[in-house]
């Protein structure tokens, strides 16, 4: 690959799979090359030496080769089924974010977009990241279907109101790299660009220091909690008039027409701004639909604070559940 990195209509390769995604892309470059010109000279040559030499000549009589129909279907079938696993191989790579990724939101908008690190800085259309870190970047829109595209990473995932998608990268090399949006957007599509600035992770510490510290996304979410009244409905005792705020990484959620559904950030995400279109198996459609009155960064918040009680319980081994746990905290 390394013959091909400084064509000057090729990004910079500058992440952990960046290499791998340009390989298979050369490797296809390659095949359809070498059989365009395989195919190509055939013909030629073929025409050459059947061509017809004399006006009353025959043409050579027709045969059959089986060994050579097999040849030509069975060789292109195992390059096809070699392609398509080293694609399923980069590909869950590519879509499945290591463990110990450190998580950052984003937000699309017209035409912007919004960033904020788990250490509660927020950058717009700048995003700064440390070398070597494994970073997933879980993503929303405010208005409409944007894509989120560093060329650079070899990644690009689309951005839609209303739904959550992630994509990740691990940066290997410093320097200022582009970001845009892929997906046409509005009047203004063009201008919505930005940077990522990968650092040394020193440098990256440094920069952190030297910015006036935000509010981290737990904190944000604990401070909606109880601006909102959430808790004097979700309390987690006999009495409670909401459904218990536990489970909520992934668990199941039974409804009241018996539907189970996955406690995901979807779900939550949905029970915040729609609360009527899952009621819990059990409560009385009581709570208020918040639409309109949070944004996208502050359900986001929200979704993160309830995620981390909710952790912080299990990981005690407590079966109290996590609102019940932090009501106790906030009264004591």
């Amino acid at each position: 690959m390394e013959l091909f990195k400084h064509l000057p209509l090729f990004p910079e390769s500058a992440s952990t799979v960046a290499g791998k995604v340009d390989a298979i892309y050369f490797f296809g470059i390659f095949l359809s090359a070498f059989f365009s010109l395989l195919i190509a000279v055939l013909v030629v040559a073929f025409a050459v030496k059947f061509r017809r030499r004399h006006p009353d000549a025959y043409g050579v009589p027709e045969k059959t080769s089986t060994p050579l129909e097999l040849t030509w279907s069975i060789i292109p079938l195992l390059i096809s089924l070699f392609l398509f696993g080293w694609g399923v191989k980069v590909f869950i790579e590519v879509n499945q974010a290591p463990s110990n990724a450190i998580e950052y939101t984003a937000v699309g908008k017209q035409w912007m977009w919004k960033f904020k690190h788990p250490e509660g800085n927020r950058e717009i259309n700048d995003l700064h990241v440390p070398m070597g870190t494994p970073i997933r970047m879980k993503m929303t829109s405010e208005d409409v279907i944007h894509s989120f595209f560093i060329p650079a990473f070899r990644i690009k995932r689309d951005v839609l109101p209303g739904r959550y998608s992630e994509v990740w990268f691990e940066a290997t090399k410093p320097g200022v790299y582009h970001l845009f949006c892929a997906e046409f957007c509005g009047a203004e599509h063009s201008r919505m660009i930005g940077s990522v600035h990968v650092m040394e992770p020193a440098a990256y510490e440094a920069w952190l220091q030297g910015k006036e510290p935000g509010q981290t996304a737990v904190a944000s979410g604990e401070e909606l909690f109880k601006s909102l009244a959430c808790i004097t409905c979700h309390r987690g005792d006999a009495g409670s008039r909401g459904p218990i705020l536990a489970n909520l990484d992934g668990g199941e959620v039974e409804l009241a027409n018996g539907q189970v559904v996955k406690s995901d950030d979807a779900y939550l995400r949905e029970s915040i701004l729609n609360p009527r279109a899952k009621i819990v198996k059990g409560y009385e459609p009581l709570m208020p639909s918040y639409q309109g009155q949070v944004t996208e960064e502050q359900i986001l918040s929200l979704i993160r604070y309830l995620k981390e009680i909710n952790q912080k319980v299990a990981d005690a081994g407590d079966a109290t559940p996590a609102a019940e746990t932090q009501t106790a905290a906030n009264e004591g």
